[in-house]
């Protein structure tokens, strides 16, 4: 039997760990459960939301940032068939149609209030078929 992660290309190594990682901690540290489904980024985006209105400084939430913004490409790719890609360390994500999609750039424009994990899923899935 084929895992799921045995299929995926080696770009998607470190943001689904990234992903899984911060589900983990999310599920253990704020009692927060992460399904991997559209539904839960309206959560994600509170909770960056929540963490902006506290004044929690950049440096101490970067790589949960980081984290958050691999869960919501982990959902398009599981929503719409999309993979992951990377360069210069730099990852993000290309849906069926050709689009790309930075996930994780998105978390912290979130984190700066200039942004949505939540929109950035609909609209990229927009037109799409959902698995």
């Amino acid at each position: 039997m084929t895992t799921q992660a045995e299929t995926r290309p080696s770009a998607a190594t470190k943001p689904m760990r990234w992903a899984a990682d911060a589900v983990a901690m999310l599920r253990e540290g704020a009692r927060l459960r992460l399904d991997y489904s559209a539904q839960s980024l309206w959560r994600v985006d509170r909770m960056i939301d929540g963490l902006r209105g506290e004044g929690t400084p950049y440096a101490a939430v970067e790589s949960t940032l980081r984290g958050l913004g691999a869960y919501a490409g982990e959902v398009i790719v599981r929503q719409t068939g999309a993979e992951w890609w990377a360069s210069g360390g730099d990852h993000w994500i290309r849906t069926p149609d050709g689009r790309l999609w930075d996930p994780i750039e998105e978390a912290r424009r979130c984190f700066a209030g200039d942004g949505s994990l939540r929109l950035l899923c609909r609209d990229a899935t927009r037109g799409q078929a959902w698995r």
